[in-house]
């Protein structure tokens, strides 16, 4: 799987509106706060604050006194939801579903390796909260994964 910059940013952005939350849910942060916390370009999170918007993740407010906030708690908003509000589907074959892939030959049982992909995926990112990340409890089955031999193993 590969990581856009626009998720790794906008979850960075996200953890950071999430230790806010847990200050005052009201609590308003001004986007270049947010990108000077996190070292992210303040244009291109603009953008991502505006589609994480867009998907009912963040609540804005313009002007002087404006800024952002989660829209709901850091423990009801997954990875999988900041993935799927910046970069669409968990995991696309030629921006098809999975199980819309048909093959043949050889490669006819291709499509269950893509579909297994993806149930993996949602296994971490469904069940990753920017609670859990903010406060450094990942859940035991994410963890689990982290305490595997070769997880941190480069290939």
């Amino acid at each position: 799987m590969h990581v856009s910059a626009r998720v790794d940013y906008g979850t960075r952005a996200m953890v950071e509106l999430a230790t806010a939350w847990g200050v005052n849910p009201q609590q308003l942060t001004k986007g270049d706060q947010l990108a000077q916390a996190q070292g992210i370009p303040a244009k291109f999170l603009e953008g991502i604050l505006r589609q994480l918007r867009q998907a009912g993740l963040v609540a804005s407010q313009r002007g002087a006194e404006g800024g952002y906030r989660l829209d709901r708690a850091p423990a009801d908003i997954t990875i999988a939801d900041i993935v799927r509000a910046l970069d669409g589907p968990l995991a696309a074959v030629r921006d098809m579903r999975p199980e819309d892939v048909h093959y043949s030959g050889g490669a006819d049982h291709l499509r269950d390796v893509w579909v297994a992909l993806r149930s993996a995926m949602r296994e971490v990112l469904e069940h990753t909260t920017i609670a859990d990340v903010q406060a450094g409890q990942l859940p035991d089955r994410v963890r689990a994964y982290l305490d595997e031999p070769d997880a941190w193993r480069r290939r």
